[in-house]
C-alpha cells in the first residue's frame, strides 16, 4: 500500500519487537509484536502490567515502517488491551492491506465484531481465577469463524472445571480451535494435561514457548 492511502490517526504504543511467537496455533513462527497501551481488565495473573500506562503516540505510517524494518509476514497486534483504542480497527485494516498475516490478541470484554475479516480474532475468554469473568462479552463467540481462536488461562483446577463445562455447553470446538492455557509458574502444565487426556476434551493444550526460552522476560 502506497503511505499516501495510510490514515493518519495515531495510537499509543508501549513497544514493538520481533519475536517467537509463543501461543496460538501460530506457535513457533517469527513474529512482530505490536503492543498496544491501556486495559480495562485487570486480571490477578497478568504478566503486562507495564504496557496499562504510559507508551508513545504513534502514526499508523510510522507503526507500519518500524513493522516492515523487521521483514516478517507475521504480525500480532496485542496490549493492554489492543481494542480499547478505537484506532487499533484502523490499524489491523492497514496491516492487512500490507499483505501482513495478522492475528489480534483480545481479552474477551470488547466488541470484535468489527474487525476486519482478514485479521484472526484470539479471543481470550476470562475464567474466574482472574477475577474478571464477568466483564466476559458473550456476544463475541456468535462473531468467530475458523480461522479464530478461543483461549483460556487456566489458574486451577476450579478454572479447569468452569471452562470443561463451557467448551462442551457451547460445542466451543465446533466454532473453531480453543486452547488451554496453564498461568506460568502457577499451575503445573502437566497435571493440566492429565485433565484433558482423563477427559477427553476437544482442546489443544498451549504452553507459553517464549517463556519456556526466555522466562518473564518485557518485550519477549
Amino acid at each position: 500500500m502506497r503511505s499516501a492511502l495510510i490514515p493518519e490517526h495515531a495510537l499509543r504504543i508501549t513497544e514493538i519487537f520481533l519475536s517467537i511467537q509463543g501461543e496460538t496455533s501460530r506457535v513457533g513462527l517469527p513474529t512482530v509484536f505490536i503492543r498496544l497501551t491501556g486495559c480495562p481488565l485487570r486480571c490477578s495473573y497478568c504478566d503486562t502490567e507495564y504496557a496499562f500506562y504510559g507508551g508513545t503516540s504513534m502514526a499508523i505510517a510510522s507503526i507500519c515502517e518500524k513493522t516492515a524494518s523487521y521483514n516478517t509476514p507475521y504480525v500480532t497486534v496485542t496490549g493492554g488491551e489492543p481494542l480499547a483504542q478505537k484506532q487499533c480497527l484502523s490499524l489491523l485494516e492497514v496491516l492487512c492491506d500490507q499483505g501482513y498475516d495478522v492475528s489480534l490478541e483480545t481479552g474477551g470484554a470488547l466488541d470484535v465484531s468489527t474487525i476486519d475479516a482478514r485479521v484472526s480474532r484470539i479471543l481470550d475468554i476470562k475464567t474466574p481465577g482472574s477475577g474478571e469473568a464477568h466483564r466476559v462479552l458473550w456476544t463475541n463467540l456468535e462473531h468467530l469463524n475458523n480461522e479464530d481462536e478461543i483461549k483460556f488461562v487456566l489458574c486451577d483446577e476450579g478454572d479447569y472445571s468452569w471452562a470443561k463445562e463451557l467448551v462442551l455447553e457451547k460445542a466451543l470446538d465446533k466454532l473453531c480451535v480453543v486452547l488451554f492455557s496453564p498461568v506460568y509458574a502457577k499451575l503445573p502444565p502437566e497435571k493440566l494435561a492429565e485433565w484433558i487426556l482423563r477427559d477427553k476434551l476437544p482442546v489443544r493444550l498451549q504452553l507459553q514457548m517464549h517463556k519456556i526460552l526466555w522466562g518473564e522476560v518485557a518485550g519477549r
